[in-house]
């Protein structure tokens, strides 16, 4: 192994994930030499093994949950529902390779940037190694550095984690055998979607969650009803259980020990699925070296513009810590992008969050929910509307879940929302967008949305608000 001599550029960015890419992009662009290092693809978390291979598998599973329901809709297309995971996962496969190929293409087209394969490590102030997967390693100094490394799935601290094999967010993804029966460690938003996505393929499917209710971060209601709808697509759910031990059982089982409501039990499986939390990619870059400080999980500490603790280096995206969403990360890069290739002044400060966690119906959500509201001491109204209430739910055959909205009952404003019903996702972002208007309910509930879609139903949830 040799290392060259030091290479200078502009600009040094790590890792080319959702903040990453854009902004050597951008730098590129703007004519700074730019250095963009990539550990193994392009794309990040959410190409690789988040955003495009989950919704393109959540998809399949989708199908698979209507072929069943055809006779529903008058539909009879004769013998049982059938899945081929091998053609479930090649198909998610053509599709991340795609988005990855299109991605390093659209790297190495744009000017002055150069994209590097292999591990990178500072080795002093603004100064970074990279080990190539050739063996070779190079040295590459800039005043600007950034960091977009992401997260990776966190090992549960179970007592035989480690002497069982543990799927994560990644393996599952690769299995072309069904589960029989699949374990889920953690009712979060990747335990869920998975737990639900694999119960559609056929597998049977126990989701161990240590929480009270699913989905920590929701309204009571909202987790409530994620429950119930999960249950009756089959899952058993096991709330305030706390796994104690795992072990393997015979032929290859899981066997994991648990203490819950009823006292120990024992939950066995064909597989275990570990959904519990991320760690940040942060433990291999040598940050003391470049006197970046972390927080206590490793998670890089940055203030609003992004800035860390080291003149000249940013953090952008999840090694930061939460937020964990791709569109976050993509609008680290636009505050990154403001402030050194244009008029500057740009924060993460009040931005809205909004996210859709993407079972089946979607759950959408963006500002406060109803607990955290009134646990502010905020006047509030909220309005609940069923979506056995809207028309186009009832049409399609998709009348699960609910609407919520919460208002300032002072101003007027739309304070937040959570949308768990048909296209969740899509709706929850017309409330964000009035929102972002600053308007108040009434513009909704008294606008005009074509009929019969699920947009119209705002016009009834504020009105049933205000019966």
């Amino acid at each position: 192994m040799t290392t060259r001599t030091t290479e200078g550029f502009d600009a040094i960015v790590i890792g080319t994930g959702q903040a990453g890419k854009p902004l050597a992009r951008a730098l590129g662009r703007a004519g700074f030499r730019t250095a963009i290092l990539e550990r193994e693809h392009v794309g990040g978390s959410c190409i690789n093994h988040g955003c495009t291979p989950t919704k393109t598998m959540v998809a399949s599973a989708r199908v698979a949950y209507l072929a069943r329901r055809a006779a529903e809709y008058g539909i009879h297309a004769g013998g049982a529902v059938r899945v081929e995971m091998g053609e479930v996962i090649a198909r998610k496969r053509r599709l991340v390779e795609s988005f990855r190929e299109g991605s390093r293409r659209g790297l190495e087209s744009t000017p002055s940037v150069s994209l590097l394969f292999g591990e990178a490590a500072f080795d002093g102030e603004r100064s970074v190694v990279v080990s190539e997967r050739d063996g070779e390693t190079r040295r590459l100094r800039a005043d600007r550095i950034f960091i977009n490394t992401g997260t990776r799935s966190a090992t549960p601290a179970v007592l035989g984690i480690d002497s069982v094999p543990t799927l994560d967010n990644i393996s599952i993804m690769e299995m072309e055998a069904l589960p029989e029966h699949l374990v889920v460690l953690g009712g979060g938003y990747i335990g869920l979607e998975f737990g639900q996505m694999f119960r559609r393929y056929g597998s049977r499917v126990t989701v161990v969650h240590r929480g009270k209710r699913l989905l920590s971060r929701e309204d009571a209601d909202v987790a409530d009803e994620v429950g119930k709808i999960l249950r009756e697509d089959g899952l058993e759910v096991r709330l305030e259980t706390t796994p104690v031990r795992v072990e393997r059982g015979r032929e290859g089982s899981v066997r994991l020990a648990v203490q819950g409501p009823g006292g120990e039990g024992v939950v066995s499986g064909s597989h275990l699925l570990a959904a519990t939390g991320r760690v940040p990619n942060s433990d291999r870059l040598n940050l003391a070296a470049a006197g970046v400080e972390t927080d206590h999980a490793g998670f890089i500490r940055v203030n609003e513009r992004l800035e860390t603790s080291a003149p000249g280096v940013w953090a952008l995206g999840d090694v930061k810590g939460g937020p964990a969403f791709t569109h976050i990360s993509y609008d680290d890069f636009r505050v990154v992008r403001a402030n050194l290739l244009e008029s500057g002044g740009a924060t993460t400060s009040g931005r809205l969050v909004p996210y859709t966690v993407f079972i089946d119906p979607q759950l959408g959500r963006v500002g406060i929910g109803e607990d955290e509201a009134r646990a502010t001491g905020r006047n509030i109204r909220v309005g609940v509307l069923p979506m056995t209430h809207v028309a186009r739910a009832i049409e399609a055959g998709e009348t699960r879940g609910f609407m919520k909205a919460v208002v300032d009952a002072d101003t007027g404003k739309i304070l937040g929302c959570a949308v768990l019903g048909m296209e969740g996702g899509e709706i929850m972002a017309m409330f964000q967008i009035a929102m972002m208007g600053d308007l108040p309910y009434t513009a909704l509930k008294e606008g005009i949305f074509a009929h019969p879609t699920l947009a119209e139903a705002l016009n009834n949830l504020f009105l049933a608000m205000d019966a």
